[in-house]
């Protein structure tokens, strides 16, 4: 049952984006190891910007 519930959590938070730190995290330190990775609050602040700056549009 717990192991249903935690698959079903897991799930949930990837499809919600509630993982995005943690998968930057992990892809900082796999492909990017001499780079010191962002702090939470600079990350986040860095993907509202890329997602809420610039032409969102074709027209």
């Amino acid at each position: 049952m717990k192991s249903w519930l935690l698959q079903c959590w897991t799930l949930l938070r990837q499809l919600s984006g509630d993982d995005a730190y943690e998968r930057y995290l992990r892809h900082q330190l796999s492909q990017h190891p001499d780079e010191p990775p962002l702090d939470r609050k600079s990350f986040f602040k860095r993907e509202q910007e890329r997602k809420w700056h610039g032409i969102k549009r074709c027209c």
